[in-house]
């Protein structure tokens, strides 16, 4: 999952010096005829490729796979396939862009990326980005326990339906866990256990597309429930699709609700924070080396990806909900293996919020107190704060979805496409490219695509706000 937000930054001294280094030095010269060899540490990265990959693929899987059935519902199997290409075709090339940047001016944080291209104001801009995509992620990652606590607790309890009571409320027990967990967690200095939960958690995501897999072969269709196919907030934890098929496989499909396919992708695709921490402990670093890693990792994701829709689609066709793993409570609130994967993704989204909270606040400290020595008033006085918003969040939010929409149409666009496209124009240097040459050109369009995916993807989900035709009555 989106678990290596800390990665690379949890060394005291070295990020944080090196970082100092980069943002009071000069824009590194270029003598004409020669070329400048660039290091991107005073350290050499000892993690070996293998490893990387699996550090990537990490920090790509994050909880938007839970969402890709729902948006496969939504336009249809050839239509999502060939978004899906186009959506990790287009990461893989921002990935180079901000790898060639960041090869120009060894430097290894994507804020610092900002500062190099646009000073302070480009760094703070970069990481207030951030910021809202991990307060995203730290959104939709509570919304799964609201959702999906109550149910495991229902199981345990032999009950076939939510009797009411108050550990049966998803909103009572998201503010027990943050209090009891990862208010805890979130006030440690340094996060040892991230190793560890790193692994577990995209363990625990394989264990769900097996499951996702096999419970298409034991699942019947339709399903004997009242709520098949009726577009509306299912207990205030997922939308049902307005699509009219039951049991038959669209292979392309168009809806309200298709408008928050591209926003749910590229939500599911974000990993470029993290590139740069794990190009400087790449073994052996050098572009070509991390492209590679980045395309295997991008690749790896996309077959997951591409699985867990389909099989997630072709289980429940036009009764998937917005978030997939809510809707095998519809076929069997007792299954044994459904309680196993909750279970194992509660754990693994519950350890995780504590990891993406540490670069919020790493980020917040540089916009608001960037000369300020550690103090242990502010490092608790902002994890208090962002768990509080966070939790007002999940509780007023009806679905997932909308989680997804608007973090996936905002910072995803802008980490994705935006920000590395301009950083590139700015960085890389005139007499290496000109301003009109090719490579610039393309990150100029890059750029520009990333406004209008935002500008479409924002106008169709307030659309679908105002018109109420994804939500009966109306109601939002």
């Amino acid at each position: 999952m989106e678990l290596q937000k800390m990665n690379g930054h949890s060394r005291d001294d070295g990020f944080d010096g090196l970082e100092a280094v980069t943002e009071h030095e000069e824009f590194l010269p270029h003598k004409p005829g020669a070329k400048k060899e660039t290091h991107f540490t005073d350290f050499e990265g000892k993690t070996s490729f293998g490893m990387s990959i699996f550090n990537l693929s990490n920090a790509i899987m994050g909880s938007g796979i839970l969402g890709l059935a729902y948006a496969m519902s939504n336009t249809g199997i050839i239509f999502f396939l060939t978004l899906l290409v186009f959506i990790a075709i287009l990461s893989a090339y921002s990935i180079h862009l901000l790898l060639k940047s960041a090869g120009v001016v060894g430097i290894r944080a994507y804020e610092q990326l900002g500062n190099r291209a646009f000073g302070p104001p480009g760094k703070m801009l970069a990481a207030s980005i951030i910021t809202v995509h991990n307060i995203g992620a730290m959104s939709s990652y509570l919304f799964i326990v609201k959702s999906e606590l109550p149910l495991v607790i229902q199981a345990f309890l032999s009950k076939h339906d939510n009797t009411g009571e108050w550990f049966l409320n998803g909103n009572y027990l998201i503010i027990i866990v943050s209090a009891s967990i990862i208010l805890p967690l979130a006030l440690m200095k340094q996060l040892g256990y991230l190793g560890y939960t790193s692994g577990f958690s995209l363990s625990c995501m394989v264990f769900f597309l097996i499951s996702v897999i096999y419970k298409k072969f034991n699942i019947p269709c339709p399903l004997d429930d009242e709520y098949t196919n009726i577009t509306e907030v299912i207990d205030d934890h997922g939308v049902i699709n307005g699509t009219d098929d039951l049991c038959e496989a669209k292979l392309f499909t168009i809806n309200p609700q298709t408008a928050y396919t591209i926003p749910i992708l590229a939500f599911a695709f974000v990993c470029h924070p993290e590139v740069l921490p794990i190009y400087t402990e790449l073994r052996d670093a050098t572009k070509k080396r991390m492209q590679n890693v980045a395309n295997f990792s991008i690749l790896a994701m996309f077959v997951m990806y591409l699985l867990t829709a389909l099989f997630g689609y072709l289980t429940f066709f036009g009764a998937v909900e917005s978030e997939l793993l809510h809707t095998y409570n519809r076929a069997g609130p007792l299954d044994v293996l459904v309680l196993c994967v909750r279970l194992a993704v509660l754990v693994a989204v519950t350890l995780t919020v504590p990891v993406v909270l540490f670069p919020i606040r790493r980020a917040l400290l540089q916009i608001f107190f960037p000369e300020k020595p550690f103090h242990w008033a502010i490092h608790i006085g902002i994890a208090i704060i962002l768990i509080f918003v966070v939790n007002l969040l999940v509780i007023f939010v009806p679905s997932i979805r909308d989680i997804f929409g608007i973090i996936g149409a905002t910072s995803a666009p802008c980490l994705i496409f935006i920000l590395p496209g301009i950083f590139y124009i700015r960085i890389i240097p005139e007499d290496e490219e000109p301003l009109l040459s090719r490579p610039k050109v393309q990150a100029a369009c890059f750029a520009a695509l990333g406004f209008v995916f935002m500008i479409m993807s924002l106008s169709f989900i307030i659309i679908d706000w105002v018109t109420g035709e994804s939500r009966s009555g109306g109601a939002h």
